[in-house]
């Protein structure tokens, strides 16, 4: 259903019977239909709400006005603080993963456990040579056909930086198109993604997160996402770390199956 959450047209819902509160987010340029190959797998355990992010799926155009994630953020919180019960858990894809953290960090009070399922905080790893070779490519060839105004290039070239050329070139031309409509986002989000805007992963930012999180990652993932789960392993107090074996960055879809059973494990681990 579309409703206004912290002033954005906001489309939003509910799946499954369970007596935990979650609030599951997409990754950029996706929607939350995303996730609902593992929110039907935990619909026994869960009652998920998931909601298409500002200038996603149903939702409303972001006005570009202000920090994205800021505006992501807010509506997150809005909705949990009408539709959530006490504290939920948060469980966020990519650059929701950064959203779900920011959450946690922002409204402790309202969250019991964090799944990230490569969280893109890539500052978190900026002495590794992956961080230079995604921060050339993403100010090199990417940036030039942003600044050309070939927005289907630029969506081309983001997808095969997480996937490969044979797998865009299995999308569907209108998958593409929406993409491509989207993909102003991905700048965006650089403040939050290589410039840590918000200070979510400055020094002690991390450490004084005290709820169980789960770190989740593929294991064809680029070398990136390995190195920035290294070190936000490494600064997490309570932290569990989970390979989804043959596959990548888009593994909630992919592979929705096997992380709806870590999720699964998790979320019974830590009651």
């Amino acid at each position: 259903m579309l409703e206004d959450f912290a002033g954005h047209a906001t489309y939003w819902d509910r799946l499954g019977q369970g007596t935990r509160d979650t609030l599951f987010i997409h990754c950029s340029l996706a929607h939350s239909g995303a996730w609902r190959g593992v929110r039907k797998e935990l619909e026994d355990v869960l009652s998920s709400l998931a909601f298409d992010l500002p200038g996603h799926g149903r939702s409303a155009d972001w006005d570009g006005q202000g920090d994205y994630q800021d505006a992501a953020t807010q509506v997150a919180l809005d909705l949990m603080k009408r539709f959530a019960s006490g504290q939920a858990d948060l469980i966020g894809h990519s650059f929701g993963g950064t959203i779900a953290l920011r959450v946690a960090q922002i409204a402790p009070d309202l969250v019991r456990s964090l799944t990230l399922y490569e969280p893109v905080l890539f500052t978190t790893a900026k002495s590794d040579p992956s961080y230079e070779e995604n921060h050339r490519y993403m100010n090199g060839v990417f940036a030039d056909a942003m600044r050309a105004g070939d927005r289907m290039e630029a969506a081309r070239l983001f997808n095969c930086q997480w996937g490969s050329d044979t797998a865009w070139e299995a999308l569907p031309d209108r998958l593409k198109a929406d993409m491509a409509d989207r993909i102003h986002l991905i700048p965006a989000g650089r403040s939050v993604t290589h410039e840590d805007v918000h200070g979510q992963v400055a020094p002690r930012a991390l450490e004084k997160v005290q709820i169980p999180v789960l770190l989740m990652e593929g294991e064809h993932s680029p070398d990136l996402v390995r190195a920035v789960h290294d070190r936000m392993q490494a600064r997490f107090p309570n932290v569990s770390r989970s390979i989804i074996a043959g596959a990548g960055h888009m593994g909630p879809i992919s592979h929705s199956k096997v992380v709806a059973e870590r999720i699964r494990a998790f979320l019974d681990k830590h009651r």
